[in-house]
């Protein structure tokens, strides 16, 4: 089957319409009409999450968490992760070339060298980087798509997420095992896109196996673009007095990247919206994990469970984003061990405590070829470093009434860095002359700088507290009270510019306040929170580039998902969102120089919402509408550059036979919309941005076995 690329004509009706109004007021109507419903009870519905490392049902759990379940993502056979995360309240996701991607839970979209380090990414809740060594494009080392839910924890999590759980954290569970049988299943699409999928399981005695592999090809919609991928899950559990499951993941990704495309709007020109100004770039990077699960029971019925893993990735990529456009290779290998106790001091009184140790070893390596200026040929930086991470916590969760449960969590950490400069210390070349003087640079500085070999750790304690009340067995409200922190990563730490020497930094740190309400019935089921959050010690680069610590920034947000079961045929799911993100104190980040006090963060849209309606044709047909909404949202500190946002409708259909075929056609971007996946603005360019790919039909093929 052939690749396809379809065009519709523009709607005039969503053209006239206006979605931020029409959104916005929808959400208002069914909190209402809600409320009006709510007295009539049901038991709230039992969604299982793994927040407190056991599975626990959402109603015992004093934050917002957002599963999504298998059957979602095979309907959704997403590319990118992103068409997942972009359906979730709260959740702003930017997608860049390929697999690329930047993500804000609760938060703008953040960049940066230690954006990622704001929101916790974890399969089966192993991190899927060491502490200290994050990625903005880590996503792509999980198999989320042969996953069997994902978990999104908006709001701190740092008390059982632990490091890097800021804002949010991200957990994949891998493929559940069970009774036999297997799947495989062919994916085509526009610009050479195919997709294979296979999962198979199996069952011995006491023990289970489990193999799930997908392997992608794309050729890019964007000229001299496109990726291979592969990801790999391997499985087994063995069930006796104790349980052991492990689990092997690999992944491995080969990009030709695509850069951004400058100019206003210029996402909007049929003629240049393809080109690759960076036709040169490149990605590769490879990952491994492996952990053993291994859990019991004692004879007083506490439970116990002990993780370890290991861990290792690799990645090589052209900064085709900086001038000279340098190649970083960058890695790090790392044992860790997880721990979990849990038991009822009383009948009301539960305690769940342990342990997390890590110790990685990390290298990066940041090569030129040819100098110009500031920026010298050879190597810029090369430096090891070695992390050790020591974080016990410990939960209790009291049943003060028959309505009412407290809970009081609270970890500590401490992270050390052992630092080691391979080069020369301090602002030179690789063979430690000056760079090039210039107009615009006469004292011949470069624009790197390499601190002496050092040592740092950094001490952080989290501390989080819960209440809900059940109104019924059909509604409940919770008040979660929580401080959390991140440390900074060691590129924040050691890759530094210009002639700062030293980054004396803190760690970010984070208090919030949130209070939700959640509600079910026989049809409907829905959940509203509102939370508060400032941020201090914030890092970011200042006006010399230096990286330096120490802003502030203010949060706030309503967020709602509901369900609706409007007859036996048809199900409306409603998620909205409505967040203001504003700069605080003590911020002046590189090339602003007027205050920002009280400004948009960039990159944060306050309205952004999805509207799915699924329709159960009948026993081997369904159907699926959706409308994803993003608001527009300042692209510069000044708040003085903006991106208009989009509306995209997606349409899904799948076919199942009697003999276990299927098959399934999506339409993404089905009006063909001119919009970009992400908006960006800097002095030296002004505006731009990576495209929207237009209306385009994919088509799976697949048989149960």
């Amino acid at each position: 089957m052939s690749s396809l690329d379809i065009t519709f004509p523009r709607s005039s009706i969503l053209q006239a319409f206006n979605p931020k109004i029409s959104t916005l007021s929808l959400s208002i109507a069914l909190l209402c009409g809600a409320a009006q419903v709510s007295a009539q009870s049901n038991n709230i519905e039992s969604i299982v999450v793994t927040a407190d490392r056991q599975e626990t049902e959402l109603r015992d759990i004093a934050a917002s968490i957002y599963t999504v379940d298998s059957e979602y993502l095979t309907t959704i056979k997403h590319v990118h992760v992103g068409e997942v995360l972009n359906s979730i309240p709260g959740v702003v996701f930017n997608r860049g070339n390929g697999q690329e991607s930047l993500l804000g839970i609760r938060a703008p979209v953040l960049t940066g060298a230690g954006s990622c380090g704001s929101v916790q990414t974890s399969q089966d809740g192993i991190p899927l980087r060491g502490a200290g060594f994050c990625n903005v494009n880590q996503l792509f080392e999980a198999n989320t798509e042969q996953a069997s839910r994902i978990e999104i924890v908006r709001g701190p999590g740092s008390i059982l997420y632990g490091v890097n759980a800021l804002h949010g954290a991200i957990n994949i569970i891998s493929p559940t095992l069970g009774e036999a049988g297997g799947d495989v299943s062919l994916d085509f699409g526009p610009h050479g896109y195919g997709r294979l999928n296979l999962g198979y399981k199996t069952v011995s005695g006491d023990h289970a196996f489990g193999v799930h592999l997908n392997g992608a090809n794309d050729d890019g919609y964007k000229d001299d673009s496109g990726f291979g991928q592969q990801k790999l899950n391997l499985s087994h559990r063995y069930t006796g007095d104790i349980t052991v499951t492990t689990v092997l993941a690999a992944t491995n990704l080969n990009q030709e990247t695509a850069g951004y495309i400058e100019g206003a709007e210029v996402y909007k020109n049929e003629a240049l919206k393809k080109t690759n100004g960076n036709p040169e770039a490149y990605r590769d990077a490879s990952s491994f994990r492996l952990h053993s699960r291994i859990e019991g029971e004692f004879a007083s019925g506490a439970e116990w469970m002990l993780t370890p893993y290991i861990r290792d990735t690799d990645m090589e990529f052209l900064m085709h984003f900086l001038p000279g456009t340098p190649v970083e290779e960058n890695g790090h290998s790392s044992f860790g061990l997880q721990s979990m106790y849990s038991s009822m001091l009383t009948t009301d009184l539960e305690w769940i405590a342990g342990i997390d140790l890590e110790f990685t070893d990390g290298y990066l390596r940041q090569t030129q070829a040819g100098g110009f200026g500031s920026f010298p040929a050879g190597r810029q930086y090369d430096f090891d470093v070695d992390a050790q991470l020591i974080s016990p916590y410990a939960q209790f969760k009291f049943q003060s009434t028959e309505k009412d449960q407290l809970s009081l969590g609270l970890r500590y950490e401490l992270l050390e860095y052992d630092y080691d400069n391979k080069m020369i210390d301090g602002n030179t070349a690789e063979d430690g002359s000056s760079c090039t003087p210039s107009a615009f640079n006469p004292a011949g500085t470069c624009r790197y700088s390499r601190p002496a070999d050092r040592s740092d750790d950094f001490n952080n304690g989290s501390i989080h507290l819960g209440w809900i009340h059940d109104f019924d067995e059909a509604q409940q409200v919770f008040v979660n009270v929580a401080h959390a922190f991140r440390a900074p990563q060691a590129t924040e730490l050691y890759r530094l510019q210009v002639n700062q020497t030293v980054a004396d930094l803190d760690s970010e740190e984070v208090d919030s306040f949130e209070i939700g309400y959640r509600a079910s019935r026989e049809s409907m089921s829905y959940s509203v929170a509102a939370y508060w959050m400032q941020k201090d010690n914030v890092i970011f680069q200042d006006s010399s580039r230096s990286n330096v610590s120490g802003g502030e920034t203010d949060h706030l947000g309503l967020e709602f998902n509901s369900l609706f079961n409007l007859t036996d045929a048809l199900q409306l799911n409603i998620v909205a969102s409505y967040a203001d993100h504003t700069y605080g104190a003590n911020i002046a980040p590189r090339g602003v120089t007027v205050s920002i006090d009280g400004n948009d963060i960039d990159t944060a849209p306050k309205l952004t919402g999805n509207v799915q309606l699924r329709w159960a044709i009948n026993e081997n047909n369904s159907a699926q509408l959706e409308w994803v909404h993003m608001d527009d949202y300042y692209t510069n500190e000044t708040n003085t550059n903006r991106y208009e946002g989009h509306d995209l409708a997606n349409l899904r259909y799948q076919y199942q036979s009697n003999n276990a075929w299927y098959f399934a056609a999506r339409v993404t971007n089905l009006f063909d919309t001119d919009y970009a996946e992400r908006a960006d603005w800097t002095s030296f360019v002004g505006d731009r941005y990576f495209v929207g790919e237009p209306a385009s039909l994919y088509v799976t093929i697949g048989t149960a076995f």
